[in-house]
Formats: structure tokens, sequence, C-alpha cells
């Protein structure tokens, strides 16, 4: 055993003094190249401040971005950390994707209420002069109050999308409140209600509640009905007793999976066809409606937007009404109004989901490019440190 490992150490001391030999050897002819092309190549006595440069004169070597201090644990626990923030956001950005093509679903169930809904509108007012009209949901009176029904979202992570409807409120509020006209606000979203809830001493802050609590797939249709309606009637109540004059809804448009913008349209008083109005008098036509499908195309997504006319042109002239046609006007219109609150509401989620899954998208592809800034510090700083050992090493064999 003894003999063993004597003879194991000495082959180890032989090894290790021919790295020497080879080190000596392999700088030595290095020095010997570098002082015939002229090039200054002195060394000190401990081999430290040595000026080298060991690649060809026509291509030297870029190594001012080689950090050889780089903490390279720090750097994979970061790699790690952005991998499993895309994985989230990948799902998030999935979720998202499913639940607009349910906010379309639900539009899309909508329909034959709305589109019958319409029709009677426009079939009841083939027997009524627009002059005799008498309902208190069409009376135009001067304002001095406006009621300003703002729509938001629930949650945040979605973009800017809560950012631009705060904007359109307050730039709605601040010109009202220009021209001398008092301002009330209702919010529906549980963004916009907490930032008015923390501002009443700003702003005259009726009530607020989340989308949630009116579109929310956990309960029944019924629930959903009721929760509407309830909103719906609080409006009503403050447009009827002249608590306001006006009445104006703020949400969001929805336009395509990359476009959406908030929009302001006049809820009450109502036209006598049905129509909604914006806020400069133009009148939205109640019989149009704007389809969005979702699709997928070579594996991405891809949304199609169409726009459907609903028929009007049923001609109730032959129908007898049992009840005179202000009565029967004064029962459609709450009933389109609620309709139209809610297309409002399926919209402004519509918009809120296409918005959040567009920023999951967003930060897949910044997680991307900062895992691949993170992996190429990293190798260059592994590259580094295994650079700067090896000179050690030769530095080292010189100075022996």
């Amino acid at each position: 055993m003894a003999s063993t490992s004597t003879m194991m150490k000495a082959s180890l001391a032989a090894n290790a003094l021919l790295l020497l030999a080879l080190g000596a050897l392999l700088l030595s002819s290095s020095s010997s190249s570098s002082s015939s092309h002229g090039q200054d190549l002195s060394l000190s006595p401990a081999g430290v401040g040595c000026k080298r440069n060991l690649a060809p004169s026509t291509s030297p070597r870029d190594i001012s971005n080689l950090r050889p201090n780089v903490n390279l644990k720090e750097t994979r626990t970061r790699i790690d950390s952005v991998k499993n923030t895309k994985k989230i956001t990948s799902s998030m950005k999935l979720v998202a994707a499913a639940k607009v093509r349910r906010a379309q679903a639900a539009v899309l169930g909508g329909r034959p209420f709305a589109e019958n809904l319409v029709k009677t509108l426009y079939g009841v007012n083939q027997k009524v002069v627009a002059e005799d009209l008498d309902s208190p949901l069409t009376q135009i009176r001067p304002v001095k109050n406006v009621l300003l029904l703002t729509i938001s979202g629930d949650r945040g992570l979605c973009g800017a999308y809560n950012t631009f409807v705060l904007k359109k409120m307050l730039a709605r509020a601040n010109e009202l409140q220009g021209m001398g006209i008092g301002v009330k606000h209702m919010a529906v979203g549980n963004k916009i209600t907490k930032w008015l809830s923390n501002r009443q001493r700003e702003f005259d802050f009726m009530n607020g509640q989340a989308v949630s609590d009116i579109l929310n797939t956990k309960k029944t249709e019924e629930e959903q009905g009721d929760a509407l309606s309830s909103l719906a009637e609080e409006v009503l109540s403050s447009f009827t007793d002249g608590e306001v004059d006006k009445v104006e809804i703020i949400y969001t448009k929805f336009k395509s999976l990359i476009g959406s913008d908030p929009v302001i349209q006049t809820l009450l008083p109502l036209t006598p066809r049905g129509e909604i109005c914006d806020v400069n008098g133009k009148c939205v036509d109640a019989d149009e409606d704007e389809v969005f499908k979702l699709t997928t195309q070579g594996g991405e997504l891809k949304v199609e937007t169409e726009k459907e006319k609903i028929d009007t042109s049923d001609n109730l002239e032959g129908f007898m009404f049992e009840q005179p046609p202000n009565e029967i006007v004064d029962a459609i219109l709450p009933l389109y109004m609620d309709s139209t609150i809610l297309r409002s509401l399926q919209e402004s989620l519509a918009s809120e989901l296409a918005a959040r899954m567009n920023a999951m998208s967003m930060a897949c592809d910044n997680a991307d490019e900062l895992g691949k800034k993170l992996n190429l510090q990293y190798n260059r700083g592994r590259q580094a440190k295994i650079t700067n050992e090896i000179l050690e090493i030769v530095g080292g064999a010189a100075a022996v």
C-alpha cells in the first residue's frame, strides 16, 4: 500500500511539472510571436500588469462587455423567477381569451330580446305622434344636475383600461362643472368605486357596486336580472324625482381585441324611438349592433368584427293595442333602458378582458426579452470567470 501511494504521489508530481512546462512553453512561444510583430509584452516580476494580446491584430476581441464579477447564483435565481412569471402571465392570457369568448356569447344571448324590443318600439311609434308622446323618461328639461354612471373593471392587470375610463370621467366632470352644472356620480366596478369613495369630499358620490354583482356566472339569471333592475331603478328614481336632469353613462365600447375606446352616451332622457344619443346630440341607431368573433388562424388568435342590422321593417298597422300607446311606451322604455345598461356592461367587460389579454401578452414578450438578456449576462459572466482562472494559472506558471 505504501509503495502504491508513493507511486501515485510521484505521478501527480510529474503531471504538475508537465503542466508547468507546457504553460511556460506556450508563454514563451506567444512572447516570441508577439515580439516579431512589434508588440509590447513586457512582464513585471510578479506577473501583474501584463499587457497581452493573444488574438490576431486584424480582429481584436472586444471584452468590454465581460463582467467577471457577475453574481452567477443571483443571475440564475432571476432567470428562474422570470420563467415562473412568464408561466403565470401566459396562463392569465389564456384565461382572458376564453372569457372574451364567453362575453361574446353573452352579447349574442341578449340579441333576440333587444331585436324584438326594438321592433316593438318602432311599431308602437307608428301609432304615436312624437309630439303627443308624454313620458317622464323622454321629458327634456333644463339641465342643472347631471348623473354620471361610470363603468370600470373590478381588477387590475389590464393595462391602461381603468386609467382611460377614469380620465374620461374626470374630463367630462370638469367640462360640466365649467358650465356651472352640478355633477353626481354612480359607479359600477371596484376600481372606480374605491377611487370615488376615497374622495367623497371632492366628488358627490351616490353609490357604487362591482361588475361581478351584476354579471356573474356563478349567479342564476334571476339573480343577475334582479341586480340589474335595482341599478336601473336607482337611476330612474334619481331622474324621475328631479334629483338629476340628465343621466350619462361612461363605458368602454368594444371595437376589437387591440382597440377599445371609452365613450359617453346620454342614457336619460330617452328619445321617442328608443335611441341613445351621445353628448354631442349624435344618436346611435338602436337597430345596429357590432358582433365580434374570436377565431384562430395558423395557431394565432384572430378577431373578426361585423355589423348586423336588425330588421325593423315589420309593419304593426294590423295590430290592435288593448292599452293606449302611451302606456305601452312607458312600459317598454324602461325595459329598453335595462337592456342598454346590460349591453354597456357586457361591452365594458369584453373590453376589460381584451385589455387584460393584451397586457399579459406584452408581459410574456417582456419576460422572453428579459430572459434572453439575463442568459446572455450569465453566459458572459461564466465565460469571463473561466478566462480569469486560466489567466491566473498561466500567470502563476510564468512566475514559477
